[in-house]
């Protein structure tokens, strides 16, 4: 496969429409439906795109108008976002989890003017957001949805917009779609608010193309290009799915299976044998203590494999190749351990990206040693969103994120922070000039995070430039290292580390839930949360975590004191974003008057 074809794409619907002209009857969406797995080939999707765009015209939109979508992974997700690109509007999606107020931001900062929502369930929150806020003149529900009285707008049937004419339809988009330019405005992408309110990032066509084009490149140069299955499991509405789970699988023409869910992602990737995944590091840290504590129940000898794979992975990653006397074991290794490993990820796996946010070297190290490739990415929505992604034929280098992508300048400022240019940078944020003005600085988009390259060109992060603790010292202390570190511990499931302009750091403590359980059960104690966490053995075996921790840790790093969460962080306590990053400021104002008591 050639990247000719992405590379000279016009637009991000013009690319789509060639692969599925070429494509045809090939199996392109995968959903389970009634308890199967059911594909929609290229042309099938090519129809549907073609005619709900043609419907979108017809129900009043015009150039640049805003359409939100509300929904979960699904083909139809697929279908809508490249309709409404077909129509010459501008995809907005929001997620699944928002809130009435939530919507309402969305709604009212777009000016949407119609809304395409999956579900009863999740118009239950979205309705009165857009009664409240009155933009949006047109809903359409994929599922049926039964409404009384719908007040401001029309609600439309998605399957009863999906007929007439679809050689006519094609004829229309392939038309209008000749007018659009890599620059214009694809969708509007709000930011996950870990520090305040969503903006609306403004992707340009040319942003995504650009990062499906290099993404595409590290695939064919390093792994080769076959019959490629994405499993799409992350939020579509998040930026870094949407580019890498949607548009680079259709950029090299492969499947695309829809997960159904965290409950049923396991079984799901042993279904489907996927080839690439796009997750991030949460899920890798889950599945990590999992296979770990499968591995340990295997007694004695399955432990000592373990271990051996992992010092085996360790010592490769600092010598930049295999040593001569660790290769009879690696090849035990490759007949015993890792063959059990990749077949719960479905026997097929050639690379699962991590991105999102920071990786714990550690735990990218444990599936290299478990014979699956992992790859650290990194980038944010404001860049369309990929920047950078380790490769294989330069090495793997778990605390690096790798080079920038092709077509991509990273420069280090002089206080260290990584700045960015080239098309993949957004258009700006959406009606936020000032912001704007901040953010994009004579062509480099300034991204806030602090690095530096090393030797190979791959890019090290040491932390948010934002999120740096600056003790009442002046040392700077990077919380996520420490926050990734004390998730290793089995005894800590989440953590958030305070101490801006204080004498030492404080953690905010989550106990992990089955750890727990096994504590209790062996204590002779009732499993319940608020009493264990009350109770002096459970506090002292928390701190013995926190004090392994301590011991790799620097002197102004220690965690000296810390406070037991009432509750996990999640996104229904807006505690975590639907991409699974802490919420510091909301964390924050929940616990800020614990932890100052702790000075």
């Amino acid at each position: 496969m050639k990247l000719d074809d992405i590379d000279n794409a016009q637009n991000l619907v013009s690319l789509f429409l060639q692969r599925a002209d070429q494509k045809g009857d090939a199996p392109f969406l995968s959903a389970k439906v009634d308890g199967e797995w059911t594909s929609t080939s290229w042309a099938d999707v090519a129809n549907k795109v073609c005619l709900m765009a043609e419907k979108l015209r017809e129900l009043g939109l015009r150039d640049g108008d805003r359409v939100v979508i509300v929904a979960e992974n699904r083909p139809e997700w697929c279908i809508a976002d490249l309709a409404i690109m077909a129509a010459g509007c501008v995809t907005t999606p929001a997620y699944t989890t928002n809130t009435e107020r939530d919507h309402c931001h969305i709604l009212d900062d777009s000016g949407a003017s119609a809304v395409i929502v999956s579900n009863t369930k999740l118009a239950q929150s979205l309705f009165p957001a857009i009664m409240k806020t009155g933009h949006a003149k047109h809903v359409i529900a994929i599922e049926p949805i039964a409404s009384s009285q719908t007040g401001s707008f029309d609600l439309h049937q998605w399957g009863e917009l999906l007929n007439g004419d679809a050689a006519a339809a094609r004829s229309a988009v392939d038309a209008r779609i000749a007018g659009i330019q890599r620059d214009d405005t694809a969708c509007i992408i709000y930011t996950s608010g870990t520090s305040g309110a969503p903006r609306g990032v403004m992707q340009p066509h040319g942003a995504i193309l650009c990062n499906v084009s290099g993404a595409a490149e590290v695939l064919i140069e390093d792994f080769g290009i076959e019959d490629e299955r994405f499993l799409s499991f992350l939020p579509l509405s998040h930026a870094y799915e949407h580019s890498g789970g949607q548009f680079l699988p259709i950029g090299v023409g492969a499947e695309i299976y829809y997960s159904e869910g965290l409950e049923k992602l396991a079984s799901n990737i042993e279904e489907v044998r996927p080839t690439i995944m796009v997750v991030v590091p949460r899920l890798f840290e889950v599945l990590r203590t999992r296979i770990m504590k499968q591995v340990s129940k295997q007694g004695k000898f399955a432990n000592y494999l373990m271990d051996r794979a992992l010092t085996i992975a360790q010592k490769e990653s600092e010598n930049g190749s295999k040593r001569l006397r660790d290769r009879p074991m690696d090849m035990i290794l490759e007949r015993t351990l890792r063959p059990k490993i990749r077949a719960k990820f479905g026997g097929r796996m050639k690379a699962m990206v991590s991105g999102g946010a920071p990786l714990n070297p550690e735990v990218g190290y444990f599936f290299e040693a478990m014979g699956l490739t992992m790859l650290q990415g990194y980038g944010q929505t404001e860049s369309g969103p990929v920047v950078s992604c380790n490769r294989p034929r330069i090495g793997l280098k778990m605390d690096t994120v790798g080079p920038p992508l092709r077509g991509v300048e990273v420069k280090i400022a002089e206080d260290g922070e990584i700045l960015v240019r080239g098309e993949l940078v957004m258009k700006g944020y959406w009606q936020r000039p000032v912001d704007t003005e901040k953010t994009l600085v004579e062509g480099w988009l300034h991204t806030g995070d602090v690095g530096h390259l090393d030797d190979k060109g791959r890019i090290k992060i040491t932390d948010r430039k934002k999120d740096i603790i600056v003790n009442d010292k002046g040392d700077n202390v990077a919380p996520q290292k420490l926050e990734g570190m004390l998730t290793l511990q089995p005894e800590i499931s989440q953590a958030m580390v305070m101490g801006d302009k204080r004498p030492y750091m404080t953690a905010v403590i989550v106990p992990d839930a089955e750890w727990a359980l096994e504590w209790a059960r062996a204590n002779d104690e009732k499993f319940d949360m608020t009493t264990l966490q009350s109770l002096p053995a459970f506090r002292s075996a928390i701190k013995g975590a926190i004090d392994r921790t301590n011991h790799d840790l620097s002197v102004v790093e220690k965690i000296r004191k810390f406070e037991m969460a009432d509750e996990p962080f999640s996104v229904d306590n807006n505690q975590m974003t639907p991409t699974m990053k802490i919420r510091r400021h909301q964390i924050r104002e929940t616990y800020g008057e614990r932890m100052d008591a702790l000075y």
